[in-house]
């Protein structure tokens, strides 16, 4: 039971919360225009986010890789070689070398450099004389041009905009000379994962939103009680752009970061919404007058929405420890939707409830529309009492009368469905996390196939202060390294005492052998030898953020247990919560690499089986973490509401999985709904996010929420 100063403290935040529910009620007109004009003039200054996020901040920017990629890059300009590599295809019965072929391919090609100098650094190619020959294969019926760009990031990425129609690529024999043309390198690569992200959060927010609202018809059985908690979700969409179109002026935005704030986001509203509305329609039940429901709705589900909206923002705060730009922005963005989502629940969503009062179950279909009071009376005194109650309150008796019997199988599966997790992979990113039959990923695939001694994100050296002779001995020793398409290359003239030595590797998803070899070339004294290129920032990156796998959960797991406690003054109640979402957490990694990794339903699911994103773990780990924790505040605070009432340890685990059973069930329904819009996603890193949040909300919703939990809380909740 709770001390007597934390009941006092209860006490005055439950005082506190009734006069602003009453206050809410009181003035509900003038609070919802407040609320709804803010949210309108965040969207409307938010319109043009879309431009402003970013393709960058994917890097640990303390590893050796970026210090040695910035230095090559402030000496001699960045490497500008895989930006657009222009494929062409003779067409059939002829080859590139025919001169009207020939001519016209290196006529286009001046053209468009003279015609956007301010976005072309600079354009190399097989039509540019005999020296270029090896930028075609032995038949002549392939070549490529590699065209640089100027800038970086995102300006880069609107240069290749600028210039992409007018590159030839399309229809078969619509390039130069009657040639196919196909456009692979970077850019291309980029552009298609930006274009796809920037669809998905369409999707979501076009798609998702009305099947969120018939879902929440057969929930509520009404249209006025299903559309509230989706009009929340959207004003909180609309003010989420806002807020991070306000964000983009001072920190780079990726936008993969943009786009999971939008599932997170809408998700997490419309649960927010679902709950109040549920609880006030439970308070009218138990006959209080709309002005009480209101007061009451605000004191308990607002007071739980307040402390689950703390829990997420929390976990998506433990981002911060990784330098990389990408995973910072997430908690920027996140936990401002996330804070967002709980104030308007507390405001705009009770004053809309005190507007539409009893008519919350208009024009529905009263027969799905039936609600349980929220009256403590109901609360049974005895075992006998307890039973035919409901199927949510039967299976809490069926799971507390034979707890171990119910634990031991439970966790048994849990940990079965972990056992895969050891086979885990990363990778960085990569043409093949687009859709097998993108036109991006097809042309990388061709041109890897076709130029097998070339890469477009080689692995590179950078020397420092190394005479003639010690830097032919550090080639010499760095062509033993494994793996390489060809012998290391000086990619420019030294300068300023720095030399950058290039090598394509042939498995660009495996290059740790390769990189950890030429890391160990002994160092002649005064000379520095530092590995760089995108190989190596990606392994970094990865090893980074493994390495801060630890601090990471420490942090989610202490401050979770801090906050469970301040909200519910039980450690037990704490600890058992942190238990749960790491149970539940680890079976979804377990199942995401048996599918994503291993390949398991590549065909059915549409994707190609490889190495896990290296950035999506980290925020599987920390979304899903907060998530599972979420689920938990909202039905330990019935439970706990149930005990302060004065029922007995058992009947408050019956009372509270009566009452948020149901709930629950519908929240994770709702949340795989607007998941599942990124789940017909072409990009596998958005099905990795989407299908991890169905597995687990699957999870969390049944056997965690509806039998681990009661069974546990049997054995050790008095």
């Amino acid at each position: 039971m709770s001390s007597e100063p934390a009941r006092t403290e209860q006490s005055r935040f439950r005082g506190l919360s009734l006069w602003w529910g009453r206050f809410v009620h009181r003035h509900r007109y003038p609070v919802l225009a407040v609320f709804i004009l803010l949210v309108a003039v965040s969207g409307f200054y938010g319109r043009d986010l879309g431009p402003r996020l970013t393709q960058g901040g994917w890097f640990d920017d303390h590893s050796e890789s970026v210090v040695a990629s910035q230095l090559a890059d402030e000496t001699f300009g960045r490497d500008t070689d895989a930006d657009v590599i222009v494929l062409y295809t003779a067409p059939p019965g002829h080859t590139l070398d025919d001169p009207a072929v020939h001519d016209a391919i290196g006529t286009a090609l001046t053209n468009l450099h003279a015609r956007y100098p301010d976005r072309i650094k600079k354009i190399d190619s097989y039509f540019d004389g005999p020296m270029m020959g090896r930028f075609a294969d032995a038949t002549r019926t392939h070549a490529f041009a590699s065209i640089g760009l100027r800038g970086q990031d995102t300006e880069t990425v609107n240069n290749y905009l600028a210039i992409e129609d007018q590159l030839g690529a399309g229809a078969a024999g619509a390039g130069p000379g009657g040639t196919t043309v196909q456009l692979a390198g970077l850019q291309p690569v980029v552009e298609g994962i930006n274009l796809g992200m920037q669809h998905d959060i369409r999707r979501a927010e076009l798609i998702a939103l009305p099947l969120v609202a018939i879902l929440l018809f057969f929930v509520f059985g009404g249209v006025v009680g299903a559309l509230l908690p989706v009009l929340i979700g959207g004003m909180t969409v609309l003010g989420t752009q806002g807020i991070i179109r306000a964000l983009t002026d001072v920190i780079d935005v990726n936008v993969f970061a943009s786009a999971v704030v939008t599932l997170v986001s809408l998700g997490l509203a419309i649960d927010y919404g679902l709950f109040a509305v549920t609880r006030f329609r439970e308070e009218l039940a138990a006959g209080h007058t709309v002005e009480e429901a209101t007061a009451a709705t605000v004191a308990t589900a607002g007071r739980t929405v307040l402390f689950s909206a703390a829990i997420i923002a929390v976990s998506l705060g433990a981002l911060f420890i990784y330098p990389h730009q990408v995973l910072r922005s997430v908690p920027y963005g996140g936990i401002s939707a996330v804070l967002l989502a709980a104030v308007l629940s507390v405001t705009a969503l009770p004053a809309l409830l005190s507007i539409v009062g009893t008519r919350v179950d208009m024009w529905g279909w009263h027969r799905l529309a039936s609600v349980r009071s929220a009256d403590p009376a109901e609360i049974s005194p005895t075992l006998r009492d307890q039973r035919g109650q409901g199927f949510f309150s039967d299976l809490a008796l069926f799971a507390m009368r034979r707890p171990v019997r119910v634990i031991v199988p439970v966790v048994l599966v849990l940990l079965v469905l972990l056992i895969p997790f050891r086979n885990i992979e990363f990778g960085g990113l990569s043409e093949r996390y687009l859709a097998s039959d993108n036109p991006a990923r097809v042309a990388q695939q061709d041109f890897d196939r076709l130029f097998p001694d070339f890469r477009t994100q080689p692995l590179k050296l950078v020397v420092v202060g190394a005479n003639p002779q010690q830097l032919s001995d550090i080639r010499f020793q760095a062509n033993f390294a494994p793996g390489l398409t060809g012998p290391f290359e000086p990619t420019a003239p030294t300068t300023h005492g720095i030399n950058v030595l290039s090598a394509g590797l042939v498995d660009q998803q495996h290059p740790d052998a390769a990189i950890d070899t030429v890391r160990a070339i002994p160092h002649p004294p005064g000379v520095r030898v530092m590995v760089a290129g995108v190989p190596a920032l990606e392994r970094d990156s990865i090893r980074g953020l493994i390495d801060g796998l630890p601090l990471l959960a420490a942090i989610l797991i202490c401050a979770a247990i801090a906050l469970m406690y301040v909200a519910f003054r039980s450690l037990i109640l704490a600890v058992k919560a942190v238990v749960m979402s790491a149970l539940s957490l680890g079976a979804t990694l377990g199942v995401l690499t048996w599918i994503f990794v291993e390949g398991h339903g590549a065909g059915l699911f549409n994707f190609t089986a490889g190495p896990l994103m290296f950035a999506v773990l980290v925020l599987i780990v920390t979304v899903l973490f907060g998530l599972s924790t979420d689920y938990e505040v909202f039905l330990q605070s019935r439970m706990t509401e149930a005990r302060a009432g004065g029922a007995p340890a058992q009947e408050a685990i019956r009372y509270g999985i009566a009452h948020t059973g149901g709930v629950i069930t519908s929240a994770a329904a709702i949340l795989i709904v607007v998941t599942g819009a990124f789940g017909f996603s072409d990009l596998v890193l958005m099905k990795y996010i989407a299908y991890g949040m169905i597995a687990a909300l699957v999870l969390d919703a049944t056997v965690i929420r509806l039998l681990l939990t009661p069974a546990v809380l049997k054995l050790v909740w008095r």
